[in-house]
């Protein structure tokens, strides 16, 4: 029996690696395909496919796309994809190390991730602006409906869509801002973490509320932040039955909807943009069956 992979669905660790591979042309995409099919991966481990390696593929997933580069008043959004993307949990770091190493081995001799951040947990779930990160994650059985596919048929149903965006922070212009001012920036007082009512049209709480939009635009978010040297910032990742949903939010959060810029990118940018289909789990691997394996 197929279900989702565990760790979409898990509470966010202490530690994450986030691995990026692009395949190279001389790796046939079948082969490498094969060998993640023979894959025995720990629960604590997630594996997305990216747009370009299924057509390489010569396959289909209903719903996988490549990730939109947008531009709007807010600024534009990069597109960087990726063919496979790993993302590996734990409570020991040097482990994710480890298993990332072994895990990118066996996709084939040689190969070199595009792309490695490590993120880690912060306060009780916090950003490192210092505002809670997912105050409106739908959880239990809501968590279920708004990230896992259902109802598409065998091979399909378990798998989920995700998005991924490395956000980098400019933590000092952030800072530098009166506190009221970085409270209507976010939406909500980092007195209390309570949203009010108050807060500008700008206010990323008021571009994101998930249940303004229409349909509504329920994603299951589980970011952490990452940092690099004095560079630092956000991993968001957002899993989804599709994309549609985080489609919508990142078209208002640039103003594409109404001209109105999410107040976000007065001190943040993305860096990345990528969208990856999550297959379902059998056993301990994976279900490729929609891929016909």
């Amino acid at each position: 029996m197929s279900t989702p992979q565990p760790s979409i669905l898990a509470p966010v660790p202490a530690h994450s690696r986030y691995v990026t591979v692009d395949l190279p042309p001389r790796l046939a995409p079948q082969d490498v395909l094969a060998r993640i099919a023979k894959m025995e991966l720990p629960e604590t481990v997630v594996l997305g496919l990216g747009a370009g390696f299924i057509q390489r593929l010569g396959k289909e997933i209903p719903g996988l796309r490549p990730f939109p580069a947008l531009t709007g008043p807010a600024g534009s959004i990069p597109a960087t994809g990726g063919d496979v993307w790993v993302w590996l949990q734990g409570e020991d770091r040097g482990e994710l190390v480890h298993q990332s190493n072994a895990i990118v081995a066996q996709l084939g001799h040689g190969l070199t991730p595009t792309a490695v951040v490590d993120g880690f947990q912060h306060g009780d779930s916090q950003d490192l602006t210092g505002y809670e990160d997912g105050t409106e994650n739908p959880e239990g059985e809501k968590a279920q409906a708004a990230a896992i596919v259902s109802g598409a048929g065998a091979g399909l149903d378990g798998s989920s869509f995700v998005a991924v965006q490395q956000w980098k922070h400019d933590l000092r212009l952030f800072k530098s801002h009166p506190q009221d001012e970085q409270d209507n920036m976010i939406g909500r007082r980092l007195a209390d973490n309570e949203e009010f009512d108050e807060a500008p049209e700008s206010a990323h709480v008021k571009r994101t509320a998930q249940e303004s939009f229409t349909p509504e635009a329920f994603i299951l978010r589980r970011s952490m932040p990452w940092t690099d040297g004095m560079d630092a910032g956000l991993m968001f990742v957002a899993f989804g039955r599709s994309f549609d949903a985080y489609e919508a939010i990142l078209r208002r959060m640039l103003g594409l909807e109404d001209g109105v810029a999410d107040a976000l990118f007065r001190f943040t940018r993305p860096l990345t943009g990528a969208f990856y289909w999550c297959p379902p789990r059998k056993g301990s691997g994976l279900d490729l069956s929609a891929l016909g394996l």
